[in-house]
């Protein structure tokens, strides 16, 4: 049974686009926070860190169960109560008067981010499939476009308001996202009928990706060599075999690994993996650059709300090329428009290297690399929901979404190794050095390259599948 597509497609597209600008806030809202935090709770760094970490690994368990609920019990319906944690954590978190609620609170928030690519693959539901690869590329844009934003809105609510209010709003927010969704949406029919939820497979899911998410994110702290960080890879490596093993024996599975092992999705998922490390490296190096002071010989000297703004435009950029990279997608298929967009990422890190000592050359640097983030992030969700059959679109967009979630994570991690390594004194602290800041760059050039690579090899359906899969499935986005 497939949906029909609403009479009001501009107007759907409109209201996920928003939802995904609402989540994706969510996310980075907390940053200009960060230094802030041990203050404000009177504890320690290393426990305030885990206001960042507990939304990270929350997210990561809840967004391809939250894909797979939706295939068994609709799109729509996962949405809106995926809405629920969103709202209720940014609320625990507004009233927290200690750090332990604080995370309660930061972690809850992370459960409601499967909303985005539930979000992406409900547009499969209820648009034409002439308006399909743009409405893609605009939702799934705006994973890029809520974190470019996020970032002034949040500093310039911290610096003329209590720090509370940046919660209080996320909540109302959230909270007219869910009743717009409500009165907009499709009742998008369950695609995955007769089959049962698998949950030995997502426990054994979530255990996996808390020991390797953990032990990513918290390696350069612990020690790379420490008992801690090799028990929780040594933990993360069986949970994961024995969840494949399981996976690949039910009749009803999580994800279907099947699936997952075409070469087109496979691809697709790597490909994802690097492109997540390409994009997250920038928005590790440039607001830091901006920050430091000008005495450094290399910092910018912006304050937080001013690094803000001055990064808010590739945000922007994001948002106006997004149905561009849809109509390139129409044109000349997803594989291409992705090539294109990691190539143009790693073309930004090539116009930093040359520009990062000036608060235009930053500029530019955001405005390159989001273009190429705009076409790509567009691209993979076509292919995969090109590449599965419409019975496991949520829960494939849902992987697909946890790869590109791990390939920031692991960014983050090779990122931060290489600046405190690299670093210089400056007064009684070691800030990261110059050097430093080109070796990641040049990092991040390497792995968007990389990721060129990956989506050029992914191979085209063959004509006779392909003829199968749109007879079968009219919504199907172009390949």
């Amino acid at each position: 049974m497939t949906a029909t597509p609403t009479a009001r497609p501009g107007l759907l597209i409109g209201v996920l686009a928003f939802a995904g600008i609402a989540a994706s806030i969510t996310q980075t809202m907390i940053t200009p926070l960060i230094a802030l935090l041990p203050g404000i709770f009177d504890t320690s760094s290393a426990n305030t860190a885990w206001i960042v970490t507990a939304t990270l690994l929350a997210a990561a368990v809840a967004v391809p169960i939250a894909g797979r609920l939706g295939d068994l019990f609709g799109k729509k319906r996962m949405i809106l109560i995926s809405t629920l944690p969103l709202i209720l954590g940014a609320i625990v978190c507004a009233l927290a008067p200690t750090v332990e609620i604080m995370i309660a609170g930061r972690a809850l928030q992370g459960l409601g981010m499967g909303m985005v690519p539930l979000a992406i693959a409900l547009l499969r539901d209820g648009v034409p499939r002439e308006r399909l690869s743009s409405a893609i590329a605009t939702v799934s844009a705006t994973l890029g476009i809520g974190g470019a934003v996020g970032l002034p809105v949040a500093a310039a609510v911290i610096e003329f308001a209590d720090w509370r209010a940046l919660f209080w709003g996320s909540a109302v927010v959230t909270a007219l996202t869910a009743l717009a969704i409500l009165r907009v949406a499709p009742n998008s029919p369950a695609g995955a009928r007769g089959q049962r939820f698998d949950g030995l497979g997502a426990a054994g899911l979530a255990v996996g990706l808390v020991g390797l998410l953990l032990a990513i994110s918290k390696g350069s702290e612990w020690g790379w060599a420490s008992p801690l960080t090799l028990g929780l890879l040594a933990l993360a490596v069986v949970a994961l075999l024995l969840w494949g093993a399981w996976e690949l024996r039910t009749k009803d599975p999580l994800v279907d690994l099947r699936t997952t092992a075409r070469p087109r999705v496979l691809l697709t998922n790597i490909a994802s993996i690097f492109v997540g490390f390409g994009m997250y490296a920038s928005m590790l190096v440039l607001p830091q650059v901006l920050q430091l002071p000008s005495s450094t010989g290399y910092g910018l000297g912006q304050s937080i709300l001013q690094a803000g703004l001055w990064m808010a435009p590739a945000g922007i950029m994001m948002l106006l090329l997004s149905p561009v990279g849809g109509r390139l997608t129409d044109a000349r298929g997803p594989k291409f428009t992705l090539v294109l967009g990691a190539t143009i990422i790693a073309a930004g890190y090539g116009v930093a290297l040359l520009g990062m000592g000036s608060t235009w050359g930053i500029l530019a640097t955001g405005l390159v690399i989001n273009s190429g983030v705009a076409f790509a992030y567009g691209a993979m969700p076509a292919l995969i929901m090109g590449a599965v059959p419409q019975s496991e679109t949520a829960a494939a967009n849902g992987f697909n979404a946890l790869m590109r979630s791990l390939g920031t994570t692991i960014g983050a991690a090779v990122i931060g190794v290489v600046l405190s390594q690299m670093t210089t004194p400056f007064g009684a602290v070691a800030v990261p050095s110059e050097a430093g800041f080109r070796v990641a760059l040049i990092l991040g050039a390497g792995i968007a390259v990389t990721a060129a690579v990956l989506a050029a090899v992914i191979p085209a359906p063959k004509p006779v599948e392909r003829a199968v899969a749109i007879e079968a499935e009219p919504e199907r986005v172009s390949a």
